[in-house]
């Protein structure tokens, strides 16, 4: 009888201690891991290398989740009572596993949908993308489940990963960060185009963001550095615009701001005018009376 109690007592005593060591062996691999992994992203952050950023961080979340699955399910089988339990539902295990399909049905979808944006990089982390004309931003995350982009105004915009890759992306990072800036000025008819036009070109070119992409083919071709060209004859402006092009999208939004401020400023000074919008008024019989009035009173 003693014998039969001293070992009940042990099995008490080893199970969950055993069991803890399980838990405590899983958190520190996974903590090594993390850590391990943190040093290698760092690593490849500030060589800007983001295709390998980008990479690790998904495979980062991706393995750390599968070693904490594997201990805690080690540390539950490890649990005599809950062995039985398994092996008596073990006949309802089709069924059950049907039911777990349809649950997780939209969780699958994002972590397959994160896994085939790992693969085929139609963006990653550091780029700036737009998605439905209205969220802008630069991504932060790509983890199992959601992309994180952060916008100009420091929010985070969460979009699960299922919903962006059925999305049109708009990358502004996507294989080369130059960026083209339109520059829209509308002057009036009756001011001069080629003074206009040499103004707009003289403005860009004097801007620091600027960059001359031409290719030596059309550099030797005499190609403009900056086109300048009339795009639409308004309702009361002729309107140009420049074509000026920046290295990356926060300098082409710099540039752009400078720019409409400077050619403005040109435009005062030679003599060159912005037309407000001008409106015809043509009565085909007699004027109201109101404005009949109006007109005799001031005469």
């Amino acid at each position: 009888m003693k014998e039969l109690l001293s070992t009940y007592i042990d099995e008490i005593w080893h199970l969950p201690i055993l069991i803890g060591m399980i838990i405590l062996i899983t958190i520190v691999i996974a903590g090594i891991t993390s850590r391990v992994l943190n040093a290698i992203i760092k690593r490849n952050r500030e060589a800007e290398d983001n295709d390998d950023v980008t990479s690790l961080v998904f495979f980062k979340r991706s393995i750390i989740v599968l070693i904490y699955l594997a201990g805690i399910s080690f540390a539950i089988y490890m649990i005599p009572q809950l062995r039985v339990i398994a092996a008596s539902l073990l006949a309802g295990a089709g069924l059950l596993a049907v039911a777990v399909g349809f649950a997780s049905q939209a969780a699958l979808s994002n972590v397959i949908s994160g896994l085939f944006i790992v693969l085929f990089k139609p963006y990653k982390i550091s780029d700036r993308i737009e998605v439905r004309t209205d969220l802008t931003g630069v991504v932060e995350d790509i983890n199992l489940r959601h992309t994180v982009i952060r916008n100009f105004e420091n929010k985070r915009i969460i979009i699960p990963n299922s919903v962006i890759s059925n999305e049109v992306v708009i990358n502004s990072n996507y294989e080369d960060n130059k960026i083209c800036k339109w520059i829209d000025m509308g002057i009036s008819y009756d001011s001069d185009i080629d003074l206009a036009k040499k103004i707009m070109e003289e403005e860009v070119l004097k801007h620091p963001h600027f960059v001359d992409v031409r290719t030596e083919e059309q550099i030797e071709a005499g190609d403009d550095i900056v086109p300048v060209r009339v795009v639409m004859m308004g309702e009361s402006s002729v309107n140009l615009r420049a074509w000026s092009w920046a290295s990356n999208p926060p300098d082409a939004f710099v540039m752009g701001c400078d720019l409409l401020e400077s050619i403005k400023k040109r435009f005062d000074a030679e003599g060159i005018e912005i037309p407000f919008p001008y409106r015809t008024l043509v009565y085909k019989n007699n004027p109201p009376k109101s404005i009949e009035g109006g007109e005799n009173a001031r005469s």
